[in-house]
């Protein structure tokens, strides 16, 4: 298991993490990490407004902007374009993607071998993303670091070390032993609020044919978007490396928005149908 430790000097009678036991902070981790695996999946079941700032290349280059409904439809998710306010700019074309959002549902409402196939992949990605989640409970040490106030909510702060004792189980999980950070935890809440981390060494995805570069850096800001549910409000990647031989350099900003629980596809498809006014919809899973 991850040991985390505190280094920071405490204040009489200050009840920060720092005064716990390492029972309690165990268990700490343990309540946060079983809470991101229930936001991960939330996340199936949620539209949002995504705006997406892209740059690729040095710095004076100018971001691409894209703005989108981002809708989960069981087996991928649609991106329609939106106008800054969350509206479509163009009502046909906005309706036209509707059109086509509708079918998707439809076709993963259905059951059969292609659906299953379809949805086994899912269900492989989720499992790893799974098993991501439960290794940084000891890959990494907690080091104690402030509480520091967020808004009206005081969060705890966690400088994040490579375990030296953490034995990776897969590819995926060998590259926590490359990167370090920072976590912001909400004790009251069992979340994650804030997470930080720079890559240390040069990671090689594919064997030969990519790299990312030391130095990239995430982050990732979370908020209660839905009781219980913590969900991204802001994420930035700054990636540099290569693929095969050309370099590449990423710099991506998202912005997160206008959550709305709009469920699995057979529910999701009879609120997409009554949005385009169609009779006869569907009716949702209870």
């Amino acid at each position: 298991m991850a040991r985390l430790s505190t280094t920071a000097a405490q204040a009489p009678g200050d009840s920060s993490p720092a005064a716990h036991s390492d029972e309690e902070k165990q268990a700490m981790l343990d309540r946060v990490i079983a809470n991101q695996k229930k936001n991960d999946e939330a996340e199936m079941v949620y539209e949002r407004i995504e705006h997406k700032e892209i740059r690729k290349g040095p710095g004076g280059t100018p971001p691409e902007i894209k703005i989108s409904r981002v809708v989960p439809a069981g087996t991928g998710v649609a991106h329609i374009p939106v106008g800054p306010d969350g509206k479509p700019i163009d009502a046909s074309l906005y309706r036209a993607e509707l059109e086509k959002l509708e079918h998707s549902l439809a076709w993963a409402a259905e059951e059969g071998r292609a659906q299953r196939d379809a949805y086994d992949k899912i269900a492989k990605k989720r499992k790893d993303r799974a098993e991501l989640i439960e290794a940084t409970r000891s890959a990494f040490l907690y080091i104690f670091v402030a509480r520091e106030p967020r808004g009206d909510r005081m969060l705890s702060k966690y400088r994040m070390e490579p375990n030296p004792a953490y034995k990776p189980t897969s590819r995926s999980t060998a590259i926590f032993a490359k990167v370090r950070g920072y976590g912001w935890i909400d004790e009251e809440a069992g979340q994650l609020a804030r997470v930080e981390v720079e890559v240390t060494d040069d990671i090689a995805i594919g064997g030969f044919l990519a790299k990312v570069y030391k130095g990239s850096h995430f982050m990732q800001e979370r908020y209660e978007m839905a009781p219980g549910l913590w969900l991204p409000s802001y994420s930035q990647y700054d990636f540099d490396g290569r693929r095969l031989f050309v370099s590449f350099s990423i710099h991506e900003r998202t912005f997160y928005t206008q959550y709305r629980r709009i469920g699995p596809p057979k529910e999701a498809r009879a609120t997409i149908r009554a949005e385009l006014g169609k009779p006869g919809a569907v009716n949702a899973d209870p």
